[in-house]
């Protein structure tokens, strides 16, 4: 056997290990279990953690790991299992039962062999309570079973585990803060058994966790009709709005992005989850290998019937969100190109006025120019004019008049020549 390894991944064990995460347990009929869901934050989540170490150290057991994210205690007369989820933290509590405590009255819960002070004492807060109890197939009628553990109005019963076992609910909270399940098993295997009473605590877990969402859809939806007037009104002042109103009418629907993105932000995470929950729900229902008992209500069909408003009210209100949102957006941006447009169109007129104007400054500097020439070869003419008529004593031939007549194309020209080298320098470098 070859004993070198290659350099392993660092997250190779866990990922490996998340197959075996949470196994469900072998179980014996008859059998109690008590299921309590605690919603925790992250303080809550460690204090829960702590809170099955005291059990386990009262008990003399070891110390479970500080990374764990699920445990299980022996204690004798009941068995714990604790789970941690994202949202929330999970304790089943297991007990077996003796054949005289089913049949004329109420079975006796798991809680009833948990300490009432360490139990009271949950981090978190609850979002559901379940009795479960596991009898034999013949253990009582379902008349007697009605009248001692739930209520016949809202009774929910099929057989499940491809006919080998039969389920009845009431889907209702109880006096003592429970609702209430029993599964009349046959003769299933340990571990089958226990894979199918696992997934009978997830349909209710996942029940109630997807219904988180229905809090949040009923308040978004306020939020939403009242940002969907306000976005109507802004595209109807929009296809009216002059120039001067726009700026104004840009800063609110700003305002209005802000405030849906907002409500996006709060509830997307929740909506998702709430998604995630359902289609949980869905393979859990799935996994049970459910039919029909004659006469009664299936769990998928009191699912289907009961739920399914809430799980279309969740998904609509992430549909409007994302819709409201993507017209938000929309609009802002054809606002916008219209003020840009308007500002590029703002900005040749003012480019347009000021080449007009550059052109007039132009010519006039032309025609400055022009009387500049003029100017400066009047007094230079005059100038020679003077030499002219001082040279005369010397010898000059022509007269002072004739002398100016003939500079004044050369001094004209001369003068005209040297602003133009002087103008190309300036501008031309």
């Amino acid at each position: 056997m070859r004993t070198d390894v290659q350099t392993q991944h660092p997250q190779r064990v866990a990922l490996h290990n998340e197959i075996h995460a949470r196994p469900p347990e072998a179980m014996e009929v008859p059998l109690s279990l008590s299921h309590v869901v605690m919603v925790c934050d992250a303080a809550q989540r460690q204090a829960s953690w702590a809170h099955m170490a005291t059990l386990a150290r009262d008990h003399h057991l070891p110390q479970p790991d500080a990374g764990s994210t699920h445990m299980r205690l022996d204690l004798g007369p009941y068995r714990v299992r604790w789970e941690l989820h994202t949202e929330f933290v999970t304790w089943t509590f297991m007990r077996r039962l003796g054949t005289d405590q089913f049949g004329e009255r109420e079975p006796e819960t798991a809680i009833d062999a948990v300490p009432k002070t360490w139990f009271s004492a949950l981090p978190g807060e609850c979002l559901a309570n379940l009795h479960l109890w596991v009898l034999p197939s013949k253990a009582f009628v379902t008349g007697s079973l009605i009248k001692h553990v739930l209520y016949e109005d809202t009774l929910v019963a099929s057989t499940v585990a491809d006919g080998f076992s039969e389920v009845y609910t009431d889907f209702a909270v109880h006096a003592d803060g429970f609702s209430r399940m029993v599964l009349l098993a046959g003769g299933m295997a340990p571990r089958r058994l226990g894979r199918l009473v696992q997934s009978l605590l997830e349909i209710e877990t996942y029940r109630m966790a997807a219904l988180l969402g229905l809090p949040a859809a009923r308040e978004a939806s306020l939020v939403l009709a009242s940002a969907e007037r306000e976005l109507a009104d802004l595209a109807h002042a929009i296809r009216s709005a002059t120039r001067d109103h726009e700026p104004l009418l840009l800063d609110r629907l700003t305002r209005l992005a802000g405030a849906v993105e907002s409500q996006h932000a709060a509830t997307h995470s929740r909506f998702s989850a709430s998604a995630a929950y359902f289609e949980l729900l869905d393979k859990r229902i799935a996994d049970i290998g459910e039919s029909r008992l004659a006469g009664m209500q299936t769990i998928r069909e009191f699912m289907d019937r009961r739920l399914s408003p809430a799980r279309s009210t969740c998904a609509w209100s992430a549909r409007r969100q994302d819709a409201l949102s993507q017209r938000v957006s929309r609009i802002s941006n054809l606002l916008r190109t219209r003020v840009e447009i308007e500002q590029q169109q703002s900005s040749q007129a003012l480019l347009a006025t000021m080449n007009s104007r550059q052109d007039i400054q132009i010519k006039m500097q032309a025609t400055v120019e022009g009387l500049s020439v003029a100017a400066i070869t009047y007094y230079i003419v005059g100038l020679v004019s003077y030499l002219a008529k001082g040279a005369q004593h010397w010898g000059w031939p022509w007269s002072a008049e004739l002398t100016a007549a003939v500079a004044i194309p050369l001094v004209a020209v001369g003068v005209w020549w040297s602003l133009r080298r002087m103008h190309q320098r300036v501008f031309h470098g």
